[in-house]
């Protein structure tokens, strides 16, 4: 059996809202939810991160101060069935598109001439779980 290859093809951000009202101070927490559809006819897999930054504060922590969403686009080799996705996949794919993600807010948050949302490098491995639970298949 030949061994699954896979390569990032194209990432895009399709929903970005930015509402700075809602931030108060510097710290943060964030929200990421991962899933994907595998689509076995072009042997692709589309990944999902709904991302939500939300502030500290009791009062604020409902509704967040920056919502996106950004979907990268990954393609296989030797990969004809969900079942045949290396089950290593799921990890790189989390670490290959977070670092677009995380460029992409800082960026956009440095235009507006305020304090930057500067996201640290995170370990998204306990995602792994969750994207192959929310993985489904394109009919």
């Amino acid at each position: 059996m030949e061994k699954a290859s896979f390569s990032i093809a194209n990432f895009y951000f399709d929903k970005v809202n930015i509402d700075l009202e809602y931030r108060k101070g510097k710290t943060y927490d964030v929200s990421i939810k991962p899933r994907g559809v595998f689509d076995g006819e072009s042997k692709s897999y589309e990944l999902t991160f709904d991302f939500e930054a939300f502030s500290e504060t009791e009062e604020d922590s409902k509704t967040p101060f920056v919502s996106l969403r950004c979907v990268g686009e990954f393609e296989f080799e030797n990969v004809n069935s969900l079942e045949d996705i290396p089950s290593f996949f799921y990890k790189n794919a989390l670490a290959l598109l977070f670092p677009y993600l995380r460029s992409f807010i800082s960026s956009v948050t440095i235009q507006l001439n305020r304090s930057p949302l500067m996201l640290p490098t995170l370990n998204l491995s306990s995602l792994e779980s969750v994207l192959i639970e929310k993985t489904d298949i394109k009919k």
